[in-house]
């Protein structure tokens, strides 16, 4: 492909801003901006070079989301979606991985939590359960679903979880998303009923990837963290640009100034842009700092993983705190569905409520920086 991800993120974006509106209204991303994502490469941004990927670093898959969320938060989040998913190549048999991701069109989601059961049968196992928040479903040919393997080691735990890669036509989407926020991401449930996988196409999230290198050493769900933050980045940088536009032009009845002379609103404009600026900025920190340990042949250690879990979290509050700010300074016209400032209040909301980056991380990254015992399997 021609350009730097984030060059083409940015041409995808220009591409996909116009649909914003009828994305939200319809409840999912139309043929047109499913296609800019596939001509952008987003979807195979973390794939190995080796198996056509762009094995792109942590900052331009950062700068990659961020530029597409700011153009539609849902088309982010799914851009986001696909990218981690794609992590799954590296714990492939490489023959399989190319067939998923060789492609350019290639595209996949997932969903971790083990809500569905394995059976063991001759040459892989029978799958079925149902998995929500399955974001990015309705336009994925390969879906990742987490599973319990029945008859697992004694004791359970992690050593029975595993994920399991299913063709789209393997899956049955069940209609369940219809809520305030992030509409157009398609985060259905996935139903599965009885469906035999072979052996090649399950593997552990917390194994050993199959490629070497720097990227794939990082934590998967700390760059799944990083990447929910990315979009309430550019969700936040949306809502910013918007009030800019909004406040050239408005004036209370009376008013001598458009809104943007008022001091408050300059002060809440300034401060919305510091709390965007200093997340940013202290998500990329921590992802640079797990990538000099790792450049030193050092692995990435507890406390480095739970830094950038808390800079996710962080960066996915202050940019809700961002935009709360812009949306109350524009007053009464941001209510109506006309404006886009109502879209990324609800949008970023939607965003803050996911595991990776909510109250509960936060909290398990300042037990683990206490030095207090807990379970860090998915830090």
């Amino acid at each position: 492909m021609v350009g730097s991800p984030v060059d083409r993120a940015r041409v995808a974006a220009e591409r996909i801003a116009p649909f914003a509106a009828a994305i939200d209204r319809d409840g999912r991303l139309p043929p047109e901006v499913a296609q800019a994502l596939v001509d952008a490469g987003v979807y195979r941004l973390l794939v190995p070079r080796a198996q056509g990927g762009a094995e792109a670093t942590p900052a331009d898959y950062v700068a990659t989301l961020e530029t597409v969320a700011a153009a539609d938060g849902s088309a982010g989040w799914c851009a986001m979606i696909g990218a981690t998913s794609s992590l799954m190549s590296v714990f492939l048999d490489p023959v399989l991985a190319t067939e998923v991701y060789g492609s350019a069109d290639a595209t996949s989601c997932g969903v971790f939590a083990p809500m569905g059961r394995a059976t063991p049968v001759d040459g892989g196992v029978r799958v079925r359960g149902r998995w929500p928040f399955a974001s990015g479903c309705e336009h994925a040919r390969w879906r990742m679903v987490g599973v319990l393997v029945e008859g697992g080691p004694a004791g359970g735990g992690l050593a029975d979880v595993r994920s399991v890669l299913l063709r789209a036509d393997e899956t049955r989407i069940v209609d369940t998303w219809h809520v305030s926020g992030l509409r157009g991401t398609g985060s259905h449930d996935l139903q599965v009923d009885d469906v035999v996988v072979p052996t090649e196409r399950m593997f552990s999230l917390f194994g050993v990837p199959r490629i070497d290198g720097a990227l794939y050493r990082m934590p998967f769900f700390g760059l799944l963290a990083a990447g929910v933050a990315a979009v309430a980045i550019g969700i936040a940088r949306a809502a910013l640009e918007a009030f800019a536009s909004l406040a050239a032009t408005k004036r209370a009845p009376g008013a001598k100034h458009a809104l943007a002379g008022r001091e408050v609103a300059q002060l809440q404009f300034g401060q919305a842009s510091a709390r965007i600026a200093a997340g940013r900025a202290g998500l990329l920190a921590a992802l640079a700092a797990l990538e000099a340990e790792l450049a030193h042949g050092c692995s990435v250690t507890l406390e480095g993983r739970a830094r950038l879990r808390l800079a996710a979290a962080h960066a996915t509050t202050e940019s809700a705190a961002a935009v709360d700010l812009v949306y109350h300074a524009a007053g009464a016209t941001a209510v109506y569905d006309t404006s886009s400032l109502q879209r990324c209040f609800r949008d970023v909301h939607v965003a803050t409520q996911h595991a990776m980056v909510n109250a509960t991380a936060t909290a398990l990254a300042g037990r683990v920086l206490l030095g207090v015992d807990a379970d860090t399997s998915t830090l």
